[in-house]
């Protein structure tokens, strides 16, 4: 069954995975979708991931990371911009996710950045996602 929103898929499968308490997760390939898990890598978010080759679309098998009382790293994960309504925002419009506690990810012409690092480039972009 096509999919209208690769990304969004990509979200509801990591959100629905955490609340579940699995200990990984599979999500379909793309190179989108392949930055957004290596943001979430890099914040902590998630344990590893890696690229499963397979026919006829390669995989993306993610490891998700819970802490000591198995609480889950991601207690919310919500997409912004949608295929029906695409949200931009300029660098002075990137608003702090939870006062700072979460992130947001963005789709900027040097790449998908985390707010903070585009506000230290100054460029603004596609808000993909904010996660806390």
């Amino acid at each position: 069954m096509p999919v209208n929103d690769p990304v969004g898929d990509m979200l509801t499968r990591l959100r629905n995975a955490s609340r579940a308490r699995h200990d990984k997760v599979v999500i379909p390939h793309s190179k989108l979708k392949v930055e957004i898990v290596k943001v979430l890598k890099d914040e902590g978010y998630i344990g590893d991931f890696a690229i499963h080759e397979v026919a006829p679309q390669n995989e993306i098998a993610v490891q998700l990371k819970y802490g000591p009382d198995r609480s889950p790293a991601i207690t919310g994960i919500r997409r912004v911009s949608k295929p029906g309504l695409r949200r931009y925002v300029a660098v002075r419009d990137i608003q702090p996710v939870l006062g700072g506690m979460g992130i947001s990810i963005l789709s900027t012409s040097r790449g998908i950045l985390v707010d903070t690092e585009a506000r230290k480039q100054k460029v603004g972009g596609e808000l993909l996602c904010t996660v806390y």
